[in-house]
This record gives structure tokens, C-alpha cells and sequence, in this order.
């Protein structure tokens, strides 16, 4: 049985729709935003059923600027390195590394820095802690992210008003007052919409066709 992790069912509705034509033995797990959550979620899960391997997928956050919304990233440095080969022939994606931040990741000095302390070309906020879990099983597992957000196409509101780490969804209440004090935010958040309605098609997509094939 194959397992494939998301943050949040938003970033998996794409695949889900997709996997009810798909023949394999696919587990989807909806692990939340950050290392708190995630792992309370993970271990549980991981040992209550035997995997052959873990997909580890969502959306991130891009800090190379050569990556758009909707670019794939094959994580190098969390992945296995066959299952990178076979997803590397199959899809059209970067190769880079990936780095696990503790929080949202906003504006483009920190995404710079990000890019040249770590190497990375993407930041997300829990790859590192389902690696290690993987590692912990010695289950064989790829990182496959699709970019939703990059310096020049960035988030229409402060991380905080879009989503509550906390609470783990949005407060439509807080949103919906700092879209009255910002209305020019409105067409940013109606964009924003689109770059990750993009970035869920693509995922979707490719995870599909990786897995008719693993």
C-alpha cells in the first residue's frame, strides 16, 4: 500500500478526485501545518498499517525564483534516491532540495536567505519531520511538492489573517475584517485563488500518474 501525506485536504481534493479511478492501494493522510501537529498525526497513523512506501506531498513555498506557481519539486534531500529516479523520468519537475521552515515564510529577504543558508529552492513546513518518521520505519519514501507561492506571486494577506496555526483553518472573521480595511486585497485574494486552484491541478495530476506507475 502506498501512503501519501498532504498538510491540509485543500492541496489533496485534485488527487482525491483523481484516485477514485485509480487501481492501487493508496492511503491519504491530512497531517496539518507544522511539526506539533504533523507528528502527533503521523506516528499513529504510520504504525496502525503497513505502507510499501510514502509520498510525501502538498504545497510549497517557492525561494528559488526560477520556480512558478505550479512548478513541481522532487525533493533531493528527503527523498529516496530510486524513487527520485523513477519519479524524474516520469514527470516534469526541479530537482533541488527542500527546507523545512518552523513558520510561514513571507517576504523575499527571508526567502533569499532561506535559499542561500540551506541550498534549497523550496520551504515548507513538514517534510523534515515525515522524513524522519519514514527514516525511524525504514520506509522508503519521495517528497514531491508543487510550488502555490513565490516572492513575485505572494501571499494576499499577512500568513496570520489567512490561516490560524493554532486553530488549524482560517478565522473567517479576522479574514473578513482585514478585507474590509484592505479592499485592494480582494483582487489579490481572488489571484491567490487561482495560483493555488493551479498548483492543486498539477499535484493532483502528477501524483496520479506516478502512482499508476509505482
Amino acid at each position: 500500500m502506498i501512503a501519501v501525506t498532504f498538510a491540509l485536504p485543500g492541496e489533496s481534493r485534485d488527487f482525491r478526485r483523481l484516485l477514485s479511478h485509480q487501481g492501487h492501494e493508496v492511503a491519504v493522510l491530512h497531517t496539518g501545518v507544522g511539526e506539533k501537529i504533523c507528528r502527533s498525526r503521523l506516528g499513529p497513523w504510520l504504525d496502525a498499517q503497513p505502507f510499501d512506501l510514502l509520498i510525501s506531498s502538498g504545497f510549497a513555498g517557492g525561494v528559488d525564483p526560477s520556480l512558478g506557481v505550479g512548478d513541481l519539486l522532487l525533493a533531493e534531500n528527503f527523498s529516496d534516491p530510486q524513487l527520485v529516479t523513477q519519479a524524474r523520468a516520469l514527470l516534469v519537475g526541479q530537482v533541488a532540495r527542500l527546507v523545512t521552515a518552523d513558520r510561514v515564510v513571507e517576504s523575499a529577504t527571508e526567502r533569499q536567505r532561506l535559499a542561500q543558508e540551506n541550498n534549497a529552492a523550496a520551504v515548507d513546513m513538514e517534510t523534515e519531520w515525515i522524513a524522519r518518521a519514514c527514516a525511524e520505519r525504514k520506509l522508503p519514501m519521495l517528497s514531491l511538492r508543487v510550488i502555490s507561492d513565490t516572492a513575485s506571486a505572494p501571499f494576499p494577506a499577512p500568513p496570520e489573517v489567512l490561516f490560524d496555526l493554532e486553530r488549524q483553518r482560517t478565522d473567517a472573521s479576522k479574514l473578513a475584517t482585514h478585507l474590509f480595511r484592505h479592499p485592494s486585497a480582494v483582487v489579490r485574494l481572488i489571484r491567490f485563488a487561482r495560483q493555488i486552484a493551479t498548483a492543486r491541478a498539477n499535484l493532483g495530476a502528477a501524483l496520479y500518474e506516478l502512482i499508476a506507475t509505482l
